[in-house]
């Protein structure tokens, strides 16, 4: 018990600098969802670096299992069989190549890790780089790590007359009941610990430069704390500071119904806050619930932990996960709405979604026909071929990334809305406004010096006057892209 104890105050006292992405100030990630590490690698270098993204999530790394008779199905990721780097997207050397290339050009790489269990129950086979496992009965077999029975949590310990998580208002059949049938990792054992800590500290060794603490909603706070206590400091020769320490958000699924808060997590890093989808597509959808964009009566988190989205797979997917619809790229007029405003106003860290088409949930990645992922394809015009979408690159979207970090550090001041249109400057250094149908003509205040400022959604193809009064003429004219963004500087 003492021992535990000195752990969690280990982690407790360095977690601080868990909050901070490493990239010089960059305001936005990207999902690169099921990418191929050699793809993920040329768009830092071809697109990412030179549009001001800070980085990229990245899908599970680690070598999965193999569901041929569900057609692969994305989900297989999420099922660890090892730790080994052998993966969908490619082997360890093409994820070390990738890692060292990206974080070259300034692009850092977060990992989404899944530590909180490994395969289904009942379940015996070969992952996808050859690894045997076996999870039938009793038995708990994964030899390539290795795990074995004793290093999963004991079944005296979930309350749950099934042993699966069915009730979030009790923290041990949260924590310590199988999730969706998956067997759940004891991690309040030193082994399994430090076995996870291993495993992350491979990647950090390599370079990247932080993780995602996938389904972290499930794993004891302390446990999380006590992992992140073994994690090495970032590699000085992969250009990061001095005493850097990875960067840790966490998917905490939560809607202020249940026991488990976002706010239990705070110590241990960021929080995705899933409840910015559904009311970022509120406000899209009727511009005066913009106003209300972040709600704390909603439990929403505080903005110095919040990572916020407008989607990621899982909602694109199930719109039961959140407390309503959310707005994706088959919607695209509003997504972009959604996405340039999230991009504008100053609540959380921004991570932006990039996905693959798709006809039903569980369908895996594009592909050759026996489900080799196939290649990111970049159109002339810079959009994406091959069943990608790409919405990172979509005009609107990479351009405000550019607003985003400009005006970071400055408050949302001058607001303005009536119910179809919408405007609000950042401090001084930068102004956005954004209209429904796509048109709008009027003088607002700006909060910004004297001047003539370039409009970024078009490229400075137009331009706006700000007067000595910091009053201008605003105009959207554009119903694709109905927006507006001007900063005082680059």
């Amino acid at each position: 018990m003492f021992r535990g104890v000195l752990m969690l105050l280990a982690a407790v006292s360095c977690s601080w600098a868990q909050y901070e992405p490493n990239c010089n100030n960059k305001q936005a990630i990207v999902q690169l969802f099921e990418w191929k590490w050699t793809d993920v690698a040329a768009e830092c270098e071809r697109f990412l670096a030179a549009n001001g993204y800070c980085g990229v999530q990245i899908s599970p790394p680690a070598e999965h299992i193999v569901l041929p008779e569900l057609a692969w199905p994305w989900w297989q990721r999420y099922q660890p069989v090892s730790y080994q780097l052998n993966g969908r997207s490619g082997t360890e050397a093409q994820f070390i190549d990738m890692v060292q290339r990206c974080n070259q050009v300034g692009v850092r790489i977060y990992v989404d890790a899944v530590i909180n269990h490994m395969t289904g129950a009942n379940q015996k086979g070969v992952g996808h780089a050859g690894s045997t496992f076996d999870t039938t009965g009793s038995v708990r077999d994964f030899p390539a790590v290795p795990y074995t029975a004793e290093n999963f949590t004991p079944r005296e310990l979930c309350p749950s007359a099934s042993g699966n998580v069915d009730n979030y208002d009790d923290r041990n059949n949260a924590y310590n009941c199988y999730l969706y049938g998956l067997v759940d990792l004891y991690h309040r054992s030193d082994y399994v610990r430090q076995t996870i800590a291993n495993y992350l500290n491979t990647m950090v060794d390599i370079g990247v430069a932080g993780f995602l603490i996938d389904t972290a909603k499930n794993v004891w706070p302390e446990d999380i704390a006590a992992i992140e206590s073994l994690l090495h400091d970032l590699p000085i020769d992969q250009g990061f500071s001095s005493n850097a320490r990875p960067y840790i958000f966490q998917t905490v699924v939560e809607f202020n119904e249940f026991d488990i808060k976002v706010g239990d997590y705070y110590d241990t890093g960021m929080v995705t806050e899933f409840r910015y989808p559904a009311k970022i597509t509120y406000g899209i959808n009727s511009y005066e619930q913009l106003r209300s964009l972040v709600d704390y009566s909603w439990g929403m988190s505080i903005p110095e932990r919040a990572v916020v989205f407008v989607d990621n797979h899982d909602l694109q997917r199930d719109s039961n996960i959140g407390p309503g619809d959310v707005t994706t790229f088959k919607t695209p007029i509003e997504y972009k709405q959604a996405v340039a405003y999230t991009l504008a106003q100053d609540y959380g860290f921004v991570r932006l979604m990039s996905s693959y088409y798709f006809e039903f949930a569980d369908q895996a990645p594009p592909n050759d026909g026996t489900y080799n992922t196939l290649d990111v394809i970049i159109n002339q015009d810079g959009s994406c071929a091959n069943g990608w979408v790409c919405e990172h690159r979509w005009n609107i979207i990479k351009r405000m990334i550019r607003f985003r970090n400009a005006v970071v550090g400055t408050p949302m001041e001058n607001y303005w809305n009536n119910g179809v249109a919408v405007a609000f400057s950042r401090g001084n250094k930068g102004f956005f406004a954004m209209a429904k149908s796509g048109y709008l003509q009027i003088n607002l205040q700006t909060g910004l010096p004297q001047g003539i400022y370039c409009n970024l959604i078009d490229d400075c193809n137009t331009s706006i006057q700000v007067l000595a009064d910091g009053t201008a003429d605003i105009s959207i004219a554009n119903p694709d892209e109905p927006a507006v963004a001007f900063i005082t500087f680059d």
